[in-house]
């Protein structure tokens, strides 16, 4: 265990702040080396709820605020003026313990992508190592998958008669049936893989940072507020941490890495001196270090979505609205592992391109076997089911910025949505689609009547205002801390912030776009890979 060096003070080599996707990977990787003394913090608690645990346990922690940071964004003229709501993971695991459990890695493209915008080391053929790495795919190992990692990957356990119908109208259209989305081509129609292991989430506190606990050298704070990042000159030294009424400085022997999330790491790097200097002086913060680029550049995934009345009393929105049905898939979880209770935010998935001359594809649809009107609002009374869509490559940016001096006001939440012209156009083209794949004789067969938007949204101006009106995050923020060499980086190839020593980000905010899809997996991959630059950079100093 990191030992006590003081009354109020704790060193190790390396300070962890956030023990999320990354966070709960960079403890494991870096405390598999006995030498070496690794701490931890984590604002959130321990990750006990048993709805965590259940997968669909998230339609309950996606608003229960001791897990959950719940967020809100300022009111944006993109969306009618609406805030929007933002959940995000205040748990030991992060988001991967209150996500949908979706497992996807986005289009090797992405990452090429990644490359050529200047980030040596960081090509496809670069990160799919660490994918594999972290993955134990229960389908068994191939060039694109591993066996025996921490996370455990599967497949969706049963298959519903909706979700098979949605996959014949999508192929009778012209899309083809993919078995894998994290195989060779993203680009079909199929079902998710989640992460979860005999059908209970396997969260990355799960799958990282329990077995590493075991470890003595291995410390986890929780319920531990990062104030700020502690600095002597331009080298970061430690954390302030506010703790139980108390205020804590752990010491870096070696390097802080900051592993918060695209909202509360660039937060952190502007509490600590590092940002605009403009900014920084709005809030008397004295400035360690001008980096333009904190909080800017952020991206998510808008989603709106197509709600259907369903003809048969089949949907989960049937189950929960039916005392005995609830009884039931209860016994059938807790006997057996299967049910209803084990789905994902999303069954069945769905890539493809808006327009022809694109080189993949630009839209994702979640097929979901239930309904609602708002993420924070329970389940409509009638049978009903989902096709969500979202655009994968948004142009609109955004930013994260300081409300207070305090860490623990949140900071402003930016995301201007729809601001592009090309988001517009894709967010209505896929839409459009979505209905037509809800047209087809097979889903007829369930459907009594669209219940969201209704027939009476027919041009593209009507769509295109029904998602200002009731589109909302898929819950994917990146891009605040960006990677890259620009001007407006926060940190190079290494992960290394920019103008200072001894401090790292590690997390979806350095993603400089975002992946083309979930983005959960992709964090795991930046920790596993933090984790190498990490120890390759401890052994050069060393040399």
């Amino acid at each position: 265990m990191a030992r006590k060096a003081g009354p109020e003070e704790i060193e190790a080599d390396y300070v962890i702040i956030g023990a999320g996707s990354a966070g709960c990977v960079l403890a494991n990787r870096l405390s598999e080396d006995p030498t070496c003394r690794v701490v931890v913090i984590e604002a959130g608690g321990k990750d006990r709820s048993i709805w965590i645990h259940i997968p669909i346990g998230y339609g309950k922690t996606i608003t229960d605020r001791r897990v959950n940071w719940c967020y809100e964004t300022e009111p944006d003229e993109g969306v009618a003026g609406r805030r929007i709501f933002w959940p995000r993971g205040k748990v030991l695991g992060g988001s991967s313990s209150i996500n949908g459990l979706v497992y996807i890695r986005g289009q090797a493209e992405d990452y090429d992508h990644w490359r050529q915008l200047g980030n040596p080391g960081w090509s496809f053929a670069d990160v799919l190592p660490y994918f594999k790495k972290s993955e134990h795919q229960m389908r068994g190992a191939d060039a694109l998958h591993g066996v025996g990692g921490p996370l455990c990957v599967s497949n969706l356990g049963e298959r519903h008669p909706l979700c098979e119908a949605f996959i014949e109208e999508a192929v009778a259209l012209g899309i083809p049936r993919n078995e894998d989305f994290n195989g060779p081509s993203q680009e079909g129609v199929g079902y998710y893989q989640l992460t979860t292991r005999n059908g209970r989430r396997c969260s990355t506190a799960i799958a990282f940072l329990r077995p590493a606990m075991r470890r003595g050298n291995l410390r986890v704070l929780t319920h531990a507020l990062a104030e700020r990042i502690l600095f002597e000159g331009r080298r970061a030294v430690g954390v302030s941490v506010r703790r139980g009424g108390e205020t804590l400085r752990l010491r870096a022997r070696r390097e802080v890495i900051l592993a918060a999330g695209a909202i509360n790491s660039p937060q952190t790097l502007l509490l600590s001196g590092i940002g605009p200097a403009e900014e920084l002086a709005r809030h008397g913060i004295l400035v360690i270090h001008e980096l333009p680029g904190v909080g800017r550049n952020l991206q998510d995934h808008f989603q709106t979505r197509i709600s259907h009345k369903c003809r048969l009393p089949i949907t989960v929105n049937d189950i929960m609205a039916n005392p005995l049905k609830k009884l039931g898939v209860g016994l059938q979880y807790v006997c057996f592992r299967k049910g209803p209770l084990t789905i994902s935010a999303g069954q069945v998935g769905l890539f493809t391109r808006t327009r022809k001359e694109l080189a993949s594809p630009d839209i994702q649809y979640h097929f979901i076997v239930f309904s609602a009107d708002r993420p924070t609002e329970g389940l409509h009374k009638f049978s009903g089911f989902t096709t969500n869509v979202c655009q994968l490559r948004p142009e609109s940016r955004g930013t994260i910025t300081l409300k207070s001096a305090d860490p623990a006001t949140p900071p402003a939440i930016r995301a201007n949505y729809l601001a592009a012209e090309l988001d517009r156009q894709t967010l209505v083209a896929g839409l459009k689609l979505g209905r037509r794949i809800c047209s087809g004789p097979k889903m007829q067969h369930f459907i009594l009547s669209e219940y969201l938007p209704g027939e009476g949204v027919q041009t593209d101006d009507e769509w295109l205002d029904y998602a200002r009106r009731y589109g909302g995050s898929i819950f994917h923020p990146a891009g605040t801390c960006k990677m890259g060499n620009d001007a407006m980086a926060v940190v190079d190839p290494q992960l290394r912030v920019r103008g200072v020593e001894g401090l790292r980000v590690a997390d979806a905010s350095i993603m400089p776009t975002v992946v083309s899809g979930n983005t959960n997996a992709a964090c795991i991959m930046i920790g596993e890979k933090a984790a190498d630059l990490i120890r390759e950079g401890a052994q050069a100093r060393a040399a």
